[in-house]
């Protein structure tokens, strides 16, 4: 059935992406890396109006977050989305969609890379980071009312830490601008992307190294998004592993963590997350 499912994903790939003359084709969307090297998809002709563009690029998001692939495929396609926003971009500098779905996609593609536990994969975080904290800045400034700019500028400054790790970024000034941007992005829309900036606030107050460090917070905005709809959501499954290394921290509530861990592989075929579990898993 994966098979199958990645197959259908390649052949829906070809018939969006080719350029009209090619084949009458169109696009696939949102699934997540794993190590099959495929094809490279034709380079995508923006002869069509940049709206529709934008719709074709959001379609693509749609179908990615809506799979259970790890797969390269799907690292491919984040890099589409992307190239489909700045041509947008190009041809519109002052778009805010095109700029919001530009930062949205160079976070997934830095994520994925790291997913996918390629060599490489520091470097493009650092690279797509910086871009993605760019874009949102720009989509910030068309409309600084929308959660979006907001959001994806934040999980940009993510990405871009796991690159040059947390104390570095914390050298830069990022710490202010990313705790702005999810707070405002909490209070414009905390439940958009599934639940995003409720756990992102809890993520970001577990990381950061003492003294700025508050989990008792990180474990407010956790316990919040436990009791959202988004809680046990493939889509959500690194919630699992965030919020079980924080109860760890208490002898109390290890037998807690326990049981998120246990159940990420129940919930997601993600490889990099069920490692993720496991090896925590294997130190208690």
């Amino acid at each position: 059935m994966k098979k199958l499912g990645i197959n259908l994903l390649v052949f829906f790939l070809s018939v969006v992406l080719c350029p009209p003359g090619l084949w009458a084709g169109d696009v696939p969307t949102h699934a997540k890396p794993k190590s099959v090297v495929t094809q490279t998809a034709p380079e995508v002709v923006m002869t069509q109006k940049s709206s529709d563009v934008l719709v074709q690029a959001q379609e693509l998001m749609d179908l990615m977050q809506a799979q259970e692939l790890v797969e390269t495929e799907g690292f491919e396609i984040f890099k589409k989305v992307l190239d489909l926003s700045t041509e947008v971009i190009k041809k519109d500098p002052n778009s805010f969609e095109a700029n919001a779905m530009a930062a949205k996609a160079c976070w997934f593609y830095g994520m994925y890379a790291q997913e996918l536990y390629l060599e490489d994969w520091k470097d493009i975080c650092r690279l797509y980071g910086k871009k993605g904290m760019a874009y949102a800045e720009k989509a910030i400034a068309f409309n600084s009312k929308r959660v979006e700019g907001h959001f994806w500028y934040g999980m940009n400054v993510g990405i871009y830490s796991d690159s040059v790790n947390i104390i570095s970024a914390l050298v830069e000034g990022l710490k202010g601008k990313a705790q702005n941007s999810f707070e405002t992005a909490y209070t414009y829309d905390k439940y958009y992307d599934h639940g995003g900036p409720i756990a992102a606030l809890g993520r970001f107050w577990a990381i950061l190294p003492w003294p700025l460090t508050d989990n008792e917070l990180a474990m407010k905005y956790y316990q919040e998004f436990y009791n959202t709809e988004f809680f046990g959501l493939p889509y959500t499954v690194q919630f699992h592993v965030y919020y079980a290394e924080l109860l760890m921290k208490s002898s109390s509530t290890e037998s807690e963590a326990k049981v998120l861990l246990e159940q990420v592989p129940k919930i997601s075929k993600n490889k990099y997350w069920n490692a993720q579990a496991k090896a925590l898993l294997e130190d208690m």
